[in-house]
């Protein structure tokens, strides 16, 4: 599982300029010091979005807590296998998720 999620997460990374993959162990992506998405050890993909984001993506996939090491990550939403598949949707909410921390204060 780990091989194929990794691939999929490289190449919709790779689709977008904005983004960098980082991370060797655990890879995620970051911008303006935030990160706003992550593979955890558990082989699951979260991504950090606005409320806003939230609801319109708990309506189309119903949107379940993102966990990294036993905590509960705020403002993550963890991607379902089905959205996997998608790489085009999935795409968009990882562009969703860089425009929302773009938006908060640097750090």
């Amino acid at each position: 599982m780990r091989e194929a999620i990794l691939k999929i997460y490289d190449e919709v990374v790779a689709t977008n300029p904005n983004f960098e993959r980082k991370g060797k162990t655990m890879p995620y992506t970051s911008a303006n010091g935030y990160m706003f998405s992550l593979i955890s050890k558990d082989d699951e993909l979260g991504i950090r979005l606005s409320k806003e984001a939230t609801i319109e993506f708990d309506k189309a996939f119903g949107a379940k807590p993102f966990k990294s090491h036993g905590a509960t990550m705020r403002e993550y939403v963890l991607i379902p296998e089905s959205l996997l598949a998608d790489q085009e949707t999935l795409g968009k909410y990882l562009q969703k998720g860089y425009e929302h921390v773009m938006s908060l204060p640097p750090k």
